[in-house]
């Protein structure tokens, strides 16, 4: 076994917070740390936290999930949805399921918050990962605020899971009624 492997299963905990210094501990301290800055967008914090630590609960933390709760329209329908971001896996440590486990720790919770539905956004490149993750691309455009009162349309893929087993995402227009997660 190498030494970036563990005999023990690792567990995802709630973290009481998430910090710029855990975020560097699991995806070091670039600029641009999620690929994301291109974008030009302003991402709101998420409100709730899963880490899995290397090591046990003192260790490192090497992966994280977040989720917060959001209004979104739907076609003229108003609803809240429940955002899932800032996933990320330090990568030392990719290719040993620990997205899907932060994930679906995250999406258990989820269930708890009411929302019929988790949305997230991400790089193309992803896309693939949140499939076998259960996920779904969204085909359409995604218009979310921005500060200034902007509306734009989110430049990174929209993807969406339910969180109940009747829940069932309509073919509307998608307006998110705040910045994104």
């Amino acid at each position: 076994m190498s030494e970036n492997q563990s005999s023990v299963t690792p567990t995802v905990v709630r973290l009481p917070r998430y910090t710029k210094e855990e975020q560097a501990e699991i995806l070091g301290d670039g600029d641009d740390p999620f690929g994301v800055a291109a974008a030009g967008l302003t991402w709101l914090p998420k409100e709730e936290h899963f880490g899995i630590r290397h090591g046990g609960s003192g260790g490192r933390l090497v992966a994280h999930a977040g989720v917060l709760r959001l209004p979104v329209a739907i076609g003229a329908a108003e609803t809240e949805v429940v955002g899932v971001g800032g996933v990320a896996v330090a990568p030392d440590v990719r290719g040993q399921g620990l997205a899907r486990l932060v994930v679906a720790a995250a999406l258990d919770h989820a269930r708890t918050m009411g929302p019929r539905h988790a949305l997230l956004f991400c790089r193309p490149p992803l896309v693939p990962l949140y499939q076998r993750l259960g996920w779904r691309p969204l085909d359409q455009d995604v218009l979310v605020e921005q500060p200034g009162d902007r509306l734009v349309a989110m430049p990174l893929r929209t993807m969406v899971t339910p969180l109940d087993d009747d829940a069932h995402w309509p073919a509307e227009p998608v307006r998110l009624l705040s910045l994104p997660m």
